[in-house]
């Protein structure tokens, strides 16, 4: 269950906040600058490359990695295949996975290493197995790791994972923190720029950590929730199984890592998928065990005893449907026809965010030691496509942006940033307000 009187009690919020998961969120577009710096620094963007490679592997353990993976497939399109990697088993050593190459992967294919940690020894067993294969390795992992000592010089190429002070001396801080898949994102994209496959330079680098700035001031603590996205879905969540629905490329992997944090974080099960897809997939949910069944004014209920039956609840993550086609009415009418509550999310136009910033807190510094936490900032919850819509699905939906245009000045990287980081913050306040986390 969700203590809503949390919600908008930012003291409270930050005494249960024993991971720093908040702060995390907020220093999203500080860690995005600090890892351009460290690319800069390690030489990606001085990299004239040899043509694309044949195909990028990426591999990593984690809910971050995995993102990772996922946004790289997404980027890059059809430029290159993109495949992630799969531990195949447990290694000798304790705690430790096992890798492999796949048996085609050689000289003329990128290993992409991602991980929190550093320490994996079959991480570096995989680094070695692509230097002998001649598979070019870049790896982004913690300064001074074993892994990173294992990849540099002739092995590949190293960029130091930006890391928080306040994280240098915690690893599972690191790894919960949703500032994380930015840290391992960033030089990637910097390398897929220079590589063609993804237009990512410096300035738009810039623009990203700006956007995650200013979403992080909407999404502040010290925002009241009829104001707040985050909050407001957090709320629209409670005690619910969300059935988290996209439509457009970059909204798929967003998708994808809300369910895996809201598991992560929350420990909230959840469904992804894309439209239209989602609406044969989902249909057995919608109308099955968790319908809108159990009606919360029973009068014979036991308040107590008997916990509110789940019920599910449709998101729906939109960016820009290829052609201008969408399949968001026919999602619509679905929960409609099901008694089914939807909340719809989409970036904001730009011109909303003009103006100057009013937070006062929130992690906006050039690197990742300016954070401070997330405070109150300004913005509203219901302008531009950016709400969350109460109540039962009408047909009209709450997005008001037209998903076929492209919004002047706004790179899609820009949109994507600014989906994620709601969701980000969204999981986080659920995770933060559950009963479970608030009585232990």
């Amino acid at each position: 269950m969700l203590d809503e009187t949390l919600l908008d009690d930012p003291d409270a919020l930050a005494r249960v906040d024993r991971r720093g998961l908040l702060r995390g969120a907020a220093e999203a577009g500080a860690r995005v600058r600090t890892a351009a710096r460290h690319a800069a620094e390690a030489g990606v963007t001085e990299l004239n490359p040899e043509g694309r490679p044949r195909s990028i592997l990426v591999a990593g353990p984690g809910t971050a990695a995995a993102g990772v993976a996922d946004m790289v497939a997404t980027l890059a399109g059809a430029s290159a295949p993109v495949a992630r990697l799969h531990s195949t088993g447990v290694a000798a050593a304790a705690g430790a996975l096992r890798w492999a190459l796949p048996g085609w992967a050689g000289s003329v294919d990128l290993l992409l290493i991602t991980t929190t940690d550093g320490s994996e020894p079959g991480l570096a067993l995989l680094a070695e197995q692509a230097y002998r294969r001649g598979v070019t390795v870049v790896a982004v992992v913690p300064k001074r790791s074993p892994l990173a000592e294992a990849v540099s010089g002739t092995h590949g190429l190293v960029v130091p994972m930006a890391v928080a002070p306040h994280e240098l001396t915690d690893e599972e801080a690191q790894e919960a923190s949703p500032a994380a898949l930015w840290a391992l994102f960033t030089p990637l994209l910097a390398l897929l720029d220079r590589m063609g496959l993804v237009t990512a330079p410096a300035d738009t680098l810039q623009r990203v950590a700006d956007r995650l700035d200013r979403t992080a001031e909407r999404c502040g603590p010290g925002v009241a929730t009829y104001s707040n996205p985050a909050k407001t879905l957090a709320a629209e969540l409670a005690d619910t199984l969300p059935l988290i629905w996209t439509e457009g490329a970059a909204a798929a992997p967003i998708g994808r890592r809300f369910a895996a944090v809201l598991a992560e974080l929350a420990g909230r099960p959840a469904f992804a998928a894309e439209l239209p897809e989602a609406l044969a997939a989902h249909r057995g949910l919608l109308a099955g065990a968790f319908a809108r069944g159990a009606d919360p004014d029973d009068f014979f209920r036991d308040r107590v005893d008997e916990a509110q039956a789940l019920h599910a609840r449709v998101v729906l993550l939109r960016d820009r449907p290829t052609g201008g086609l969408t399949a968001a009415p026919a999602a619509r009418e679905l929960a409609l026809s099901h008694d089914t509550t939807i909340s719809e999310l989409e970036p904001r136009d730009p011109a909303a965010d003009e103006g100057p910033a009013t937070g006062n807190g929130t992690s906006t510094g050039n690197d990742a030691t300016n954070g401070e936490g997330a405070t109150a900032g300004s913005g509203t919850a219901t302008g531009n496509g950016t709400a969350t819509g109460n109540g039962t699905a009408t047909g009209n939906g709450t997005a008001t942006g037209d998903p076929g245009t492209t919004r002047d000045g706004t790179t899609d990287l820009e949109c994507f940033a600014e989906l994620l980081a709601i969701t980000d913050f969204a999981a986080v306040y659920l995770a933060l307000t559950s009963r479970r986390n608030t009585t232990t």
